[in-house]
C-alpha cells in the first residue's frame, strides 16, 4: 500500500465517519431523552438525500405528501384532544400550528421553477420538508407509549422503519440516486489527490457537532434536554415539560439526519433502504459511546469508518462483518465494567 492509496482510504473513511458520527450523536441524544432506539434515524439521512436529489431533478418530492398526511394526522389528534376538554377556541391556533408549513411548501413546490432554483434553495427546501416528520414521528408514534419499556419502544421504532421503507419505495422507486456535487474542487497532497467535497462533509460535520456541544452546554433549552436525559421525573418535578423536550430530541435528531443526507448524497448513491445500514453503523458507534457518552460516540464513529474504509480494501467481502463485529467486545467489557440498574417506571 503506497501513500496515495492511503490517503484515499483514509480520507474516505473519515468522511464516511463524520456521518456516522452525527447519526450517533443523534441516537445517544433520542435515547438519552425518551428511551427510545431511534432505528428509523437512517431513513431520515436517505430521505433527505432523495428528496434533494428529487428537487434537482425539477420534480416535486414525495416527501412533501408524507409531511402533509404526518401533520394532518397530528392536527387531527390535537383537535380530537381539544374536543375532548372542551377547548374548542384552540382549534384555530391547531390548525395553524400544524398546517401552515406544509400548505406553504406545497403551495411553493406547485409554483415554482424546480429545474432552474438556485441550488441554495433547494437544500432549505429539502431541509424544510424533512426535519418536520421528527415531531410528526414523536408526536404519533412514541409520545402515546412515552411510559412503555424500553423493548416496546424498540419495536415501534423497527415497525416505524419498515413502514418509512415500504413508503421510501413508493415515492421514490427502487432506482438509487446521487446528488449534484456542492463543489468540484481538489488539491494534491504529494501523491495524492484531496476531494473539496470530502473536505467540505468533514468539515460541516465537525461544526455541527461542536454546533450540539455550544447548545447542550451553554444553552438554558440544551440543560434543559441533558436535565430531562439525566432525570426524567425530576426534570417533571421543575416544570422541565417532558413532551416537549421528546419533540425538540426528535427534531434534532431529523435536522442531523437531514444535514447528513445532504452531505453524503453527493458521495454515495442511496437508496429507499439505505437507512438501516446507515443506522446500524451508527448504532454500532453509539454502543462505543455506551448509549450515553458523546465524545465516545463521535469517537467511535471516526473509528468504524476508517475500519471500514481499509477493510472495504483488505477484505470487501467480509467489511460488514468487521465493522459489527466491533460491538462484541464493546459489549463484553460494558457487561463487565457496569452495573445492571432497574429500569424507571
Amino acid at each position: 500500500m503506497d501513500f496515495a492509496i492511503l490517503t484515499f482510504l483514509a480520507q474516505d473513511g473519515l468522511t464516511t465517519g463524520a456521518i456516522y458520527a452525527l447519526i450517533a450523536l443523534a441516537i445517544v441524544l433520542v435515547f438519552a431523552v425518551t428511551r427510545v432506539i431511534l432505528v428509523c434515524q437512517g431513513d431520515f439521512v436517505a430521505f433527505s438525500a432523495l428528496t434533494l436529489a428529487t428537487l434537482q431533478a425539477g420534480e416535486v418530492p414525495g416527501t412533501l405528501w408524507l409531511l402533509l398526511g404526518g401533520a394532518a394526522l397530528v392536527c387531527a389528534k390535537d383537535i380530537v384532544t381539544a374536543v375532548r376538554r372542551r377547548h374548542a377556541a384552540r382549534i384555530p391556533l391547531h390548525l395553524l400550528t400544524h398546517l401552515s408549513l406544509p400548505l406553504l411548501l406545497w403551495a411553493l413546490l406547485g409554483n415554482l421553477d424546480l429545474a432552474n432554483l438556485h441550488g441554495a434553495l433547494k437544500v432549505l427546501l429539502t431541509l424544510a420538508i424533512v426535519i418536520p416528520l421528527g415531531p410528526i414521528f414523536y408526536r404519533l408514534v412514541y409520545q402515546p407509549a412515552a411510559q412503555a419499556s424500553v423493548l416496546l419502544l424498540l419495536i415501534l421504532s423497527v415497525a416505524l422503519h419498515s413502514m418509512l421503507v415500504g413508503l421510501g419505495l413508493w415515492l421514490f422507486g427502487a432506482e438509487g440516486f446521487r446528488t449534484l456535487p456542492f463543489t468540484d474542487s481538489s488539491f494534491m497532497l504529494g501523491d495524492a489527490m484531496i476531494g473539496g467535497q470530502n473536505l467540505l462533509v468533514i468539515g460541516i460535520a465537525l461544526l455541527l457537532i461542536v454546533a450540539l456541544y455550544l447548545f447542550f452546554g451553554h444553552s438554558l433549552y440544551g440543560k434543559a434536554l441533558r436535565a430531562t436525559a439525566f432525570n426524567r421525573n425530576g426534570a417533571q418535578l421543575v416544570g422541565i415539560p417532558t413532551e416537549l423536550a421528546g419533540s425538540s430530541a426528535f427534531f434534532l435528531a431529523a435536522l442531523i439526519g437531514a444535514c447528513s443526507g445532504i452531505l453524503i448524497g453527493p458521495i454515495t448513491t442511496l437508496y429507499y433502504d439505505s437507512g438501516f445500514l446507515i443506522s446500524l453503523k451508527g448504532f454500532v458507534a453509539a454502543i462505543i459511546g455506551g448509549l450515553a457518552s458523546y465524545p465516545l460516540a463521535a469517537g467511535g464513529a471516526f473509528l468504524v469508518g476508517l475500519i471500514e474504509s481499509f477493510a472495504s480494501f483488505w477484505a470487501s467481502a467480509y467489511k460488514e462483518v468487521i465493522v459489527f463485529t466491533l460491538v462484541i467486545p464493546v459489549l463484553l467489557w460494558l457487561s463487565l465494567t457496569t452495573h445492571h440498574v432497574e429500569e424507571e417506571h
